[in-house]
């Protein structure tokens, strides 16, 4: 029977892999991120515009890695490939793609002979897992290696694979000096409200696209959820998976606000929670947002680890597991859809990581006043043209600003953003960006 190809749905990172096929002085490419956010299916996608596509699986072809155990000469090693697969390989002609390369150690060492003594052939890897096998290769690829991060659909993403490109267009284009249609506002709404139930892992949005069905979602977002659990085992050795589970549910609990060690269930000590964080942050799972002074940039220059939050890496796993009531979200106002779980303040915070720079691994920032007895705390702090920019997630149409003001007073910020479910506007100095718009071209 034939093989079944899924119909593949353009992402953003389309645009930069193409321009890596294109320079000619391309080096090897690592594509990273978390597991199934759709790594391999972008390679394959890329893979078509070339006249031959050769992918080693290193855990479907667990002899593979055989081939890594002597000489690491990277035309002896695509000899062999293209005569165990039956594919050439031709510079210029033919995309090699390791995936699963985490699992070979000295596949992953191989790379940086390929830049070496092969920099005409294209080769891509990728792996789920990928950081914890770079961390066993400390000097690896310094100079030799180009990465490219993945994260889940964004909310552009989403819209475009249901074929609402102009709708996507009507909103990057929209700005505080021309606000949008009301139709348009609302129309954008209700599918931001679908976007954080569905969330963006690639198999849910397909399957929503598909039948458009939310329980058919959840039960995809259980099989993602329970494929997390199972990698879990793999980490054994470090620290127990139950103290993972333990505290990745911790995470989901405390979203949006300052972690704090001690509601995580159970007697599970402090050392374990924090390498328990660590492991999970390596896995891509959670996303760190810490601490910033905002004093100037960069705004990591003076940050305090000691004050952090985390973000689940996707609003519709996060939903699932903490077992949301779907009919609250369905039926509630607008001005408290959102507010359960802080979905809205980790979407917003995942959009600006989305929409980052795929060259670099992206950190997120926030801003606490830590004097005694004060209460002011904005959500996400960014560099902007030059500057930073503050920004307050309010999870519905109203809201005071207080710690926005504050924060504008005392670091003499000449700009701010509120995003919420208003239309785009202002108030003064503060800008108001609607959060399906946030992270977007129009704070680009």
């Amino acid at each position: 029977m034939p093989q079944r190809v899924d119909k593949y749905f353009s992402r953003s990172i389309d645009r930069y892999l193409n321009t890596w096929k294109d320079d000619s002085k391309h080096k090897p490419l690592l594509l990273r991120g978390a597991r199934q956010v759709g790594k391999s299916s972008a390679v394959r996608h890329l893979g078509e515009s070339f006249e031959y596509f050769l992918e080693v699986n290193f855990e479907r072809h667990a002899d593979i890695p055989e081939l890594f155990r002597g000489s690491l000469n990277p035309k002896e090693i695509c000899s062999k490939l293209s005569a165990i697969f039956g594919t050439p390989v031709v510079p210029d002609k033919t995309l090699l793609f390791f995936d699963e390369i985490q699992s070979c150690l000295p596949a992953i060492a191989s790379l940086r002979f390929f830049y070496e003594e092969y920099p005409e052939l294209h080769i891509i890897a990728a792996g789920s897992l990928l950081e914890f096998a770079l961390q066993e290769i400390p000097s690896f690829g310094v100079g030799r290696i180009r990465s490219l991060y993945l994260y889940p659909f964004s909310f552009d993403e989403f819209l475009q694979a249901q074929g609402l490109d102009l709708l996507v267009e009507e909103k990057n284009n929209a700005s505080v000096e021309k606000p949008l249609l009301g139709p348009l506002h609302n129309r954008l709404t209700d599918h931001l409200r679908t976007f954080f139930l569905v969330g963006g892992m690639p198999e849910s949005v397909k399957t929503w696209i598909e039948k458009a069905d939310y329980l058919q979602c959840r039960f995809v977002q259980n099989d993602i959820l329970q494929t997390l659990v199972d990698d879990f085992a793999k980490y054994k050795k470090r620290i127990s998976p139950v103290v993972l589970q333990q505290t990745l549910r911790s995470v989901a609990l405390q979203s949006g606000s300052k972690f704090v060690y001690s509601q995580v269930t159970g007697d599970v000590e402090p050392a374990k929670i924090k390498d328990a964080l660590e492991l999970l942050t390596m896995a891509g799972i959670i996303i760190p947002v810490t601490h910033t002074a905002a004093n100037g940039l960069p705004l990591g220059a003076e940050i305090n680890a000691k004050f952090r939050k985390f973000l689940f890496m996707d609003t519709g796993l996060l939903q699932r597991l903490l077992n949301l009531d779907m009919e609250n979200l369905f039926l509630s106002s607008d001005s408290n859809f959102v507010n359960k779980g802080a979905l809205s303040e980790v979407f917003a915070g995942l959009e600006l990581l989305k929409h980052g720079s795929p060259y670099e691994r992206q950190e997120l920032y926030y801003w606490l006043r830590l004097d005694k007895g004060a209460q002011a705390e904005v959500d996400y702090v960014i560099s902007n043209k030059g500057c930073f920019l503050p920004i307050e997630v309010k999870a519905g149409t109203k809201g005071a600003m207080q710690s926005l003001y504050r924060f504008m007073e005392l670091k003499k910020s000449k700009a701010g953003i509120r995003t919420s479910l208003e239309n785009f506007g202002r108030i003064g100095f503060v800008d108001i960006c609607p959060l399906y718009a946030i992270g977007g071209k129009n704070q680009s």
